[in-house]
């Protein structure tokens, strides 16, 4: 991809190497700076304008509609990269094509693993060994998928976890063995309220699945209802000390997050 593109201050993104990622993080605590009173569709706007080759991640799952709804009023053939694990409930695949279709997306890449039946061909990995599973399946299709882009928009939100409490819109993310990229997170400053007034608002349709018990939505094998009074991520791998599945990278490690980028 071009690494000779303008950006924010004028001066164009230098060679891989320290020094670039230096300028990046300069220019994107620029712009955090600059947008740090704006709405998430500032900042959605202002990502498309200056990251020239972006995409935006989505697991069409509880809370996706509002990020998604923001990038289809912004710009409607914003790539969408959606994966499909090939073990996801048949009802977020049906609300994957029917949002698309409500929302008007029109740029949905929909990407799946490619050796899936070499590597799991009995559909057993995620019973011996749930984070190969997401690997297999989710995590390395994503970077894959990633090597097109300079930057890709996220769901993340400063409420979700601690480690997420000082998350700011733009981050240069540096993965091993490839080039750096900006990681866009609009609505790092919502609230759990926040998602849902917007939801309701906007008067968004919801996954089906979130009538059900369902709070938070990924592999039907690894996801179950939760209990009133449970915590929303109570269904997410039930009985196991596993809690995340996906990934970041952060000073070139890998990090894992929610199902909801």
């Amino acid at each position: 991809m071009p690494r000779d593109t303008l950006v924010p201050n004028g001066q164009k993104i230098l060679p891989e190497g320290p020094d670039r990622i230096a300028q990046l993080t300069a220019q994107m605590e620029a712009l955090n700076d600059q947008l740090r009173h704006h709405s998430a569709t500032d900042v959605l706007r202002a990502a498309i304008k200056h990251v020239p080759n972006l995409a935006l991640v989505s697991s069409f799952g509880a809370e996706s509609v509002a990020l998604l709804h923001l990038a289809a009023m912004v710009k409607r053939d914003l790539p969408v990269i959606f994966i499909d694990t090939e073990m996801l409930f048949a009802e977020t695949l049906v609300y994957q094509h029917e949002l698309a279709e409500r929302l008007g997306l029109r740029n949905i890449q929909t990407i799946r693993a490619a050796d899936i039946a070499e590597k799991d061909p009995n559909g057993t990995l995620h019973l011996r060994d749930t984070d190969a599973c997401c690997t297999l399946r989710k995590t390395l299709p994503l970077q894959t998928a990633l090597e097109g882009f300079d930057g890709w928009v996220t769901g993340r939100k400063r409420f979700q976890s601690g480690t997420r409490a000082s998350l700011p819109f733009f981050e240069v993310e540096t993965p091993p063995d490839a080039p750096a990229r900006i990681k866009v997170n609009p609505m790092a400053h919502w609230q759990a309220s926040d998602v849902s007034d917007y939801i309701d608002e906007n008067r968004l349709p919801r996954h089906p699945l979130v009538a059900q018990g369902y709070p938070s939505i990924g592999c039907a094998p690894c996801t179950s209802k939760v209990k009133p009074g449970e915590d929303p991520r109570a269904g997410r791998w039930r009985n196991s000390e596993k809690e995340e599945c996906g990934i970041h990278f952060v000073d070139g490690k890998m990090v894992r997050i929610g199902a909801d980028t």
